[in-house]
């Protein structure tokens, strides 16, 4: 439960900074309080894959690797070689979005440990991703979208195609990425959990 609680609390203070920076500097702010925090913090994500494969976490690993993959993309990939597009509001929406996304599943892990989810945290589990989930995917692909069509041609003559065959990607990942949640929500809060209460 210790590292649950710790894994919800860094990404609560992600989240605070980038919301309060956002509220009293601007958005435009927003990277030069969080950025090296934001890509260690997301770095870091690489261990949700070991804890995906040892069990530690009950998360698939298939799905938990694409979605770590993302996130080191865009954090190495997209936003530290083109920090001048860091200033928008869609690396503020993302971080938000991804940092929501983990203060809530983290949450919810450590008081499952301890049979003390609420059920609003339940209901948020499974259904924040409905509107959490199009934001962080809209937000990483327009910020690729503006490395792209950007400074990728100056860093290196492969690096737009890299940047677009990664962004083909999106239109199979991000349809498993939310067939999947989709059905974890079927399964504990729709037609899944109330079968299982007749057969019970």
């Amino acid at each position: 439960m210790t590292g649950e609680v710790k894994m919800a609390s860094i990404h609560g203070s992600l989240l605070g900074r980038v919301l309060v920076c956002a509220w009293y500097k601007g958005v435009p702010f927003v990277p030069l309080v969080v950025d090296n925090f934001a890509r260690i913090t997301q770095t870091f994500a690489l261990m949700e894959v070991l804890h995906a494969l040892t069990g530690v976490v009950p998360a698939p690993v298939f799905t938990t690797i694409m979605q770590v993959a993302s996130r080191l993309f865009l954090m190495w990939a997209v936003c530290w070689p083109f920090p001048e597009n860091n200033s928008s509001a869609w690396y503020s929406s993302m971080l938000v979005a991804w940092s929501l996304t983990e203060v809530m599943r983290y949450s919810y892990f450590a008081l499952k440990q301890v049979e003390a989810v609420p059920g609003w945290l339940h209901w948020l589990r499974y259904s924040a991703f409905l509107v959490l989930y199009p934001v962080g995917i809209s937000s990483e692909v327009a910020m690729t979208l503006q490395a792209l069509f950007g400074n990728a041609k100056y860093l290196a003559p492969w690096y737009p195609y890299a940047l677009g065959a990664v962004l083909l990607s999106y239109i199979p990942g991000s349809v498993i990425l939310y067939s999947h949640m989709l059905k974890q929500r079927r399964k504990y809060l729709g037609a899944g959990k109330a079968a299982e209460k007749k057969t019970q």
